[in-house]
Parts: structure tokens; sequence; C-alpha cells
């Protein structure tokens, strides 16, 4: 017992010295409960709806008012079209539609039933199903509160949901590009994190500062052989999806190529900038692993709908690349989105590569001094 004291005495000795473990080890814990216990949220709020009454009738208004005051809807639009529905649906400037058409209020005040229509944004499954839960439990009480004389035994409100790009609400869909966009980071962070960390635990990185070469340079030509190689790996894990799970192409190839491109750069280039800052090479797959791993799965929307977190981690969410990512994989596979339609998308990763590049240039720039 004597020399396990000692022991415990020279262990919490050294542990006292060594304050970034000690932090690590007390805020680490409560830092992860913070950020589970308000991502992992399944309840959807704030979802963007499209209104067109085409009865405007005091019934129509009744059921509009059901969906915005129910606390899950937004009214995002007023619209007058199906063209205007396809474009805001396409564009993700809505997740759903609600539709009444002329003589609703009629045949709810004579007791016949009234047809409503609910289109849905299926390029999320999960979200689409949850959706489309909220649209008929209002309407039905919406229905019983119009009925003539109370409740009715056959409802006069009666929901004709469509799901878009997903009718059949195949999880597949929803699942396959976020694994995508997951394997992606993580494969493309983790090769160039260890890329410069190799060079200094075997020495070369000495040479490389003797060398009459650019910091620039050495940074651009350090990612352009794991960009070749993460691209070709992301063509095949995009082949496969669709070979496999039956993921459709309904955009341009083009499209997904620079997508895919600038997602990948920006992953690469967050590599290295953790490449700079460690010193071995476990370090930097650590480091590699929590950074791509965590904000991947759980801020990018790929899981987790990001409508529902908190105002404060919805903030965060904007600078996680794979959100902006995800957004134009699921709008080109599935939607069939044009490019131009992508470029808030596109510039966002595109400010997130040259940002990534930008500091880790600056930080391999300080060492050689």
């Amino acid at each position: 017992m004597t020399k396990a004291l000692a022991v415990y005495r020279k262990e919490l000795r050294q542990i006292s010295r060594d304050r970034r473990t000690l932090l690590i080890l007390l805020f680490i814990p409560a830092f992860f409960l913070l950020l589970y216990g308000y991502a992992l949220n399944f309840d959807i709020r704030h979802i963007r709806l499209a209104v067109e009454d085409r009865d405007n009738t005091t019934e129509s208004r009744a059921v509009v008012s059901a969906f915005v005051n129910s606390g899950y809807f937004d009214l995002a639009a007023t619209i007058r079209g199906p063209k205007e529905v396809d474009r805001l649906l396409n564009l993700n400037d809505v997740r759903a539609a609600l539709v009444i058409p002329e003589g609703f209020g009629r045949d709810v005040r004579s007791g016949r039933t009234a047809p409503v229509q609910v289109l849905i944004s299926g390029d999320n499954a999960n979200t689409a199903t949850t959706v489309l839960g909220y649209a008929t439990s209002i309407l039905r009480t919406a229905a019983a509160q119009l009925a003539p004389g109370g409740a009715v035994l056959v409802p006069p409100v009666r929901v004709e949901p469509r799901i878009w790009y997903n009718p059949e609400l195949r999880s597949t869909l929803f699942l396959v590009p976020g694994l995508i966009a997951y394997i992606g980071m993580i494969t493309a962070v983790a090769s160039t994190a260890l890329s410069i960390v190799r060079e200094k635990e075997i020495g070369t990185i000495e040479q490389v500062r003797m060398a009459p070469i650019g910091t620039v340079s050495f940074i651009v030509g350090k990612t352009i052989p794991y960009f070749l190689i993460s691209l070709a790996s992301a063509a095949l894990i995009v082949l496969a999806s669709m070979a496999l799970f039956g993921l459709p192409m309904r955009g341009s190839w083009l499209a997904l190529l620079v997508a895919l491109s600038l997602f990948l750069i920006g992953a690469l280039a967050t590599g290295l900038l953790i490449s700079t800052a460690s010193d071995t090479q476990q370090v930097a797959f650590q480091l590699a692993l929590l950074i791509s791993f965590l904000p991947t799965i759980m801020l990018s929307g790929f899981i987790f709908p990001i409508s529902s977190m908190p105002p404060a981690l919805q903030v965060v969410t904007y600078l996680v690349p794979a959100r902006y990512f995800l957004v134009a994989l699921r709008g080109i596979v599935l939607k069939g989105t044009e490019l131009g339609h992508l470029l808030p998308q596109l510039g966002a990763l595109a400010a997130y590569a040259a940002v990534m590049l930008a500091l880790s240039s600056v930080r391999l720039a300080r060492e050689h001094r």
C-alpha cells in the first residue's frame, strides 16, 4: 500500500503539471454533454412553409393559421402557381407547401370532404416523414374544428400528401449523400494531417526549410497528390452508391465535380493546418478525427436538423463545410439542381478552402523562421 501511495503521489504531481491534460479530463466531458444534449434533437421546428390559397375564404385562412400557429411551421412564401412551388422546393427555400384548392370553404360548409394538398421535399427522408406527421395532425385538428356541428365521423378535410424527389421515403437516399460527405471529410483530413508531421518525425522537414521553395508552393505541392487520390476515391464512392444503393443522378456531372473538388480542397487544407500544429502523427490523427468526425456528424444537417438546434449552435454550423456540401450534393443527385442555383453553397466551400490554405501557409511560414 505504501508503494501504491507513492505512485499515486507521483502521478498526481505529474497530472498537476500537465495543465492541458487536466483541462481536457475535466471540461471535455461537460462540453460533449452540452453538444450532444442540444444537437441530438429529433424534434423539428421552424419548417419553412409555402402556401397557395386558391380559395381565400375564412375556412382556408383558418387552415393556414393552424399551420402557422402550431409552432412547427413558419410561413416563408405565398405562391400563385405550381412553377413557383417547384422553384422554392428545388432551392431549399421551403421544406413544404400547402395547396388549398378553390371551393374548399364551400365544401366544408356543406359537409362534403374537401381535399388539401401538402407537398414535401423528400431529399431528407427523416425530416419528410416528421413533416408529414405534423401536417396530417394539424389538418385533422383543423378539420374537427371546421366541421359543421362539431366533430364528425368523416372529417371534412382530406389530406393529399405528395413527397417530391423521394416519393418512397427511402432512408438510403437520405443517408448515402451524408455518408459520402462523412467518408470524404475524414479520409481527406486524415491523409494530409499526417503528411507534414511525418516529415517532422523523420527529419526531412529541415531539408525542406533549407530548399529554395516558398511556403505556398510547398502547401500546394503537398495538396495536389492527396487531392487527386481523394477525388478518385470520392468518385468511386459515388459510383458505388449509385450501383449498390440506387442513388439517382438527376443533375450535372460537372456540378458534382465542382462541389466535390471544393469540398475536398477545404478538407485537405484543414488536415494541413492540423499537421502544422502537431508534433507527432498520433496527435495529428486524433485531432483530425475530432475536427472532422464530430462537426460532420453533429452539425452539418447529416442526421440532426439544424433548424431544431439552439440559435448559438446554428451559428457554429456555418463554419462546417459539410453543411454546404450536403445541400449541394443532395440538390444535384436528388433534385437535378443547376450549377447556377448552388452558387451560395459553392461560394461558401471556396471561401472555407481559401481560408484553410492561407492559415496553413501562415502557420508553416512561422515554423520555418
